[in-house]
């Protein structure tokens, strides 16, 4: 297992051992989490680009890879809470979006 994969198993783990909610509860707000997690991209975005005069420019394009890098880690979550051969559904995917590209 690469270390992308391992560090998904742990986070997955850690977040099983501290949840108190029932699975079906607990795996829709791990989707839920990815809403969040994109308008946090949104947010960097704006701030980077100054579009809100009142605040200015608030954030970095630094700040935007890291949030996208948090909806991409999120989302790996939420695929492995989903379904515990993750990295395979993952990459049979992503071999198909491949082939459709070419």
């Amino acid at each position: 297992m690469n270390m992308v994969w391992h560090t998904v198993e742990h986070l997955h783990t850690w977040l099983e051992a501290a949840n108190d909610r029932p699975p079906e509860q607990e795996t829709l707000l791990r989707v839920l989490k990815l809403s969040e997690e994109v308008g946090e991209v949104a947010q960097a975005v704006i701030g980077a680009t100054g579009q809100n005069p009142r605040k200015g420019t608030t954030h970095t394009w630094q700040d935007v890879e890291s949030e996208l890098c948090d909806v991409i880690v999120t989302a790996m979550v939420a695929l492995r809470t989903l379904n515990p051969d993750a990295r395979q559904v993952f990459e049979e995917h992503l071999r198909g979006v491949a082939a459709r590209s070419r």
